[in-house]
């Protein structure tokens, strides 16, 4: 895995999107991230798949249902457990590096709309894991930004999820700022704005012509992260607290290279979270080298002939990110359903 020591030289860290028991005590994950992996995010789709699929929970599930717990409290037993040990895996590297080695966890997406709810349920989580390299994952809505400040505020490591737009990812990015105002002479914790790629060019490109088909989710990454500079800066020696983490960076359409969506979002403080088969494929045939800082091909174009054909982008990522709610609540809901008594 060489390509991730290229990766991680270029100024990206690949983390792993895929969490388990079987992965953490089987010795895997610390063999990744000695391979050049830096982090660990989850979702519930994630946990309802490792809870139904690895056997290493059925004897602690049988024990949780023994005891006077509801279905989440079972689950947050579970899911914290896991947490808590990959944070482990990659202690010594946070220690070291300060902004990698982190690893995430989502606040019940039931409060996707509830500011309060969504503070209350952060800051139980983060105490409950008791890791400095934990990352509570809360979504991009109106609550879910209004929430930001406070926990930033806090102190506690923020993976915001869900954005599918650039004005989006400035609100975050102002939201954080917000919070950090409150934190004057103290430590920053660790932002990452999951921006997700591949549901975006599947939802279009039923819309477009095929020159255009495969190109506007790179494109507006491209100018996401042109925003991402212009709105922090080019730090230098300076480590920034706030990146832009790449999302769902698994191809949807089978006529695209398996890496196009890694490939082609490699640039210097940035994060890209890849599932196994992804990860394996970039390992395998992958291609290393800085895609956004000096892109060959200019982002706006593409944008423009976008709009061009009457196609709202901004509300494009709305719909996105309320589908996205929606599977993840599903996900949980069918997560909990074996859980309860």
């Amino acid at each position: 895995m060489a390509i991730l020591q290229e990766v991680k030289q270029l100024g990206q860290q690949i983390w792993l999107d895929n969490l388990s028991r079987s992965l953490v005590r089987s010795g895997t994950l610390a063999k990744l991230q000695q391979s050049g992996v830096s982090g660990v995010t989850s979702n519930p789709a994630i946990f309802r798949q490792a809870l139904a699929g690895d056997a290493l929970y059925t004897a602690e599930i049988a024990q949780l249902k023994q005891q006077p717990l509801s279905a989440k409290a079972r689950y947050e037993t579970l899911a914290v457990a896991d947490v808590q040990a990959a944070c482990d895996v990659f202690a010594a590297q946070f220690a070291a590096e300060g902004n990698s080695g982190l690893v995430s966890l989502e606040c019940d997406p039931a409060l996707s709309h509830d500011t309060e709810g969504t503070i209350a349920e952060a800051r139980r989580l983060w105490n409950l894991i008791g890791r400095p390299n934990a990352m509570i994952k809360i979504p991009a809505t109106d609550a879910g930004l209004a929430a930001l400040p406070v926990l930033v505020a806090d102190g506690i490591n923020i993976n915001l999820t869900l954005l599918f737009s650039r004005a989006q990812t400035v609100r975050a990015y102002q939201a954080y700022q917000q919070g950090l105002a409150q934190r004057t002479g103290q430590v920053a914790p660790q932002l990452v704005a999951s921006f997700f790629i591949s549901r975006i060019d599947t939802a279009l490109d039923p819309q477009l012509p095929p020159h255009l088909q495969g190109k506007t989710a790179l494109a507006l990454a491209q100018a996401a992260y042109r925003d991402w500079q212009q709105f922090f800066g080019q730090p230098s020696d300076a480590v920034p607290t706030a990146r832009l983490l790449w999302a769902s960076t698994g191809v949807k359409n089978p006529a695209y290279p398996d890496t196009l969506y890694v490939d082609n979002l490699i640039a210097p403080h940035t994060v890209n979270t890849l599932p196994d088969a992804v990860l394996q494929a970039f390992t395998d045939h992958g291609r290393a080298a800085d895609a956004l800082s000096r892109p060959a091909a200019p982002a706006q174009p593409i944008l423009d002939e976008v709009a061009a054909l009457g196609i709202d982008l901004d509300a494009l990522a709305a719909k996105l990110q309320q589908d996205g709610l929606a599977q993840f609540e599903q996900a949980f809901a069918q997560m909990l359903a074996p859980l309860a008594d």
